[in-house]
């Protein structure tokens, strides 16, 4: 059967892909920004995934406010990177994984979760930044993505979003979802967005490195009671974009360590293990704080 063998948590700031490619990453402002991200190539390259399960959120660009789905799972076998107004980012296009993407569909459909299934998109910074930082920089036309990717779309822009909780429910599902796959496949999941940032008004360019570092502790230790944090305080402590956080928890849910009974719907925390790959906090990056993660199941 396939199985999830690790989860990368990443922000995804888009002056990080602007920076790769102006050719700036080795600039005194985000040399140490790229250095957080040397162990996780290296350790890309030596535990490459057969398909990357990847959640973001679309920033306008494959989803307007006309509307606006709360998950949407990309099903089509290829993405092309949009056009967020300066022209799309000189990266490859992005292969798709069909067979799975359908099957992960329609196993959480059944597990009483609701999916827009989008079968043709584009895919913006939300996705292609963390690749980028993931995989290194790739030739646009020559270049490929070392796997396909299954896009997980969730709506954090336009209120109301999903909660924590809803989010690392539905990352148990995932997970339940992959291992009911027939074919023997290594699948990483990544949640990606945040930290603390807000964007405008009176709080524009808020950091809190205080609390962004105390919820990536929990989130290690105890994704149970992460996942409960109500959105008020993500908005209080990490602005009004710090609400992408709870798109680190769909990863989060779908580790070994944290097992959902079907027959009883309750939470075993600690059933299994995990390991700390590698933890990486930086800022500024733009008006952002970066926040970086890998935990691979034993």
């Amino acid at each position: 059967m396939a199985r999830i063998t690790a989860a990368v948590f990443t922000s995804h700031v888009p002056a990080i892909g602007a920076a790769m490619d102006l050719g700036k990453t080795h600039e005194p402002y985000w040399q140490p920004l790229f250095k957080g991200y040397e162990f996780s190539k290296q350790w890309m390259k030596d535990n490459r995934p057969d398909v990357i399960f990847l959640v973001y959120n679309d920033h306008a660009t494959a989803f307007s406010l006309d509307m606006i789905p709360t998950f949407a799972i990309g099903t089509a076998a290829q993405y092309q990177p949009a056009d967020e107004g300066f022209g799309p980012r000189p990266c490859p296009k992005v292969i798709g994984h069909p067979e799975l993407a359908s099957h992960i569909a329609h196993s959480v459909i059944q597990q009483d979760f609701d999916l827009t299934i989008v079968n043709r998109m584009e895919v913006d910074h939300g996705l292609t930044v963390p690749l980028s930082l993931m995989c290194g920089e790739q030739d646009p036309v020559h270049g490929a993505w070392p796997c396909p990717v299954i896009p997980f779309a969730v709506n954090v822009v336009q209120y109301p979003v999903p909660s924590g909780q809803r989010c690392f429910n539905l990352g148990q599902a995932i997970g339940r979802a992959v291992e009911s796959y027939d074919d023997d496949l290594n699948v990483h999941i990544w949640g990606t967005g945040g930290m603390s940032h807000q964007l405008q008004g009176a709080r524009a360019g808020l950091i809190n490195r205080e609390w962004d570092n105390a919820w990536l502790d929990q989130l290690i230790t105890d994704p149970v009671a992460c996942a409960k944090t109500p959105h008020i305080d993500y908005v209080r402590e990490a602005g009004s974009e710090g609400v992408e956080l709870v798109m680190w928890l769909i990863a989060r849910g779908a580790m070994s360590d944290v097992v959902q009974s079907d027959t009883t719907k309750s939470v075993a925390f600690g059933a299994g293990s995990v390991r700390v790959r590698h933890r990486f906090y930086h800022v500024p990056a733009s008006n952002t704080a970066v926040g970086h993660l890998i935990l691979q199941n034993a």
